[in-house]
C-alpha cells in the first residue's frame, strides 16, 4: 500500500508517455515544420492544456467516474479516433499534391487554431484517462491530501510544458523546416499513416 507520494516515479512515467513518438508529438513537430514556431508553439501550449485537464480530472477521480459510465467512455473513444481520422486524411490530401514548399514558403496557420487542434488532439484522446488515472494511481496513497494532489497536477504540468514546447522549437529550426520543405510529401504520408493507424486502434482496442 502506498504510503506517501512517489513523485519521481510519477515524473519517470509521465515523460516517459509525453516524450515518446505519438500523434500529439506527432502534430507538434508537423506544425512546428510547416508552419514555422510559433504555430508549433500555440499547438503545443493546446496539448499542454489537455494534459492540465485530464490531469485535473484524475485528481478529482472524474476519469474514474467516466469509465463507469460507458457511455461517456464510448463518446469520448469515437469522437477521439474521428478526430485522428480527419487528421489523417488531412495529411493524406496534402501528401498526394505534388511539390514541395520553399523554406519562407511555410503554410501560415493562425495561433487560435493551432491551439485549438492540440487541444481538441489530446482532450478526445480516450487513452489519456488511462494514463492519468494510472498515473496518480502509481505514485499516489489513498488518503493524498489537497496539497499532495496540487504538488503533482504542477510537477506534471510543468513537465509536459517543457516537453512539447522543446519539441516545437527543435522541429521549428531552420534545419528540420528545410528537411520539410524538400522533403514535404514524404513528411505528409508518413503523418498520415501514423494518425490513421492511432485512430483505428482506437476503434478496434478493447480498451477494458
Amino acid at each position: 500500500m502506498i504510503t506517501e507520494v512517489n513523485l519521481f516515479l510519477i515524473l519517470v512515467a509521465a515523460f516517459v508517455t509525453t516524450a515518446s513518438p505519438g500523434p500529439a508529438t506527432l502534430a507538434i513537430a508537423g506544425t512546428s515544420m510547416n508552419s514555422g514556431r510559433l504555430s508549433g508553439l500555440a499547438i503545443a501550449s493546446g496539448v499542454t492544456t489537455g494534459s492540465l485537464i485530464w490531469s485535473v480530472s484524475a485528481a478529482l477521480g472524474l476519469g474514474t467516474l467516466m469509465l463507469a459510465n460507458a457511455w461517456a467512455f464510448e463518446v469520448a473513444r469515437y469522437v477521439g479516433a474521428g478526430y485522428l481520422l480527419f487528421l489523417a486524411f488531412k495529411s493524406a490530401r496534402s501528401a498526394l499534391k505534388p511539390g514541395g514548399l520553399p523554406l519562407t514558403g511555410s503554410i501560415a496557420t493562425s495561433l487560435p487554431a493551432a491551439y485549438g487542434k492540440g487541444l481538441a488532439l489530446h482532450i478526445t484522446n480516450p487513452k489519456a484517462i488511462f494514463f492519468f488515472g494510472s498515473l496518480f494511481a502509481i505514485g499516489m496513497p489513498a488518503n493524498a491530501s489537497f496539497q499532495d494532489l496540487a504538488l503533482v497536477i504542477a510537477v506534471v504540468g510543468i513537465q509536459s510544458f517543457l516537453v512539447f514546447h522543446g519539441y516545437a522549437l527543435l522541429f521549428s529550426s531552420e534545419p528540420m523546416m528545410a528537411g520539410y520543405a524538400r522533403l514535404r510529401r514524404w513528411f505528409e504520408a508518413i503523418f498520415a499513416l501514423v494518425f490513421g493507424a492511432a485512430g483505428f486502434k482506437i476503434l478496434t482496442t478493447d480498451l477494458d
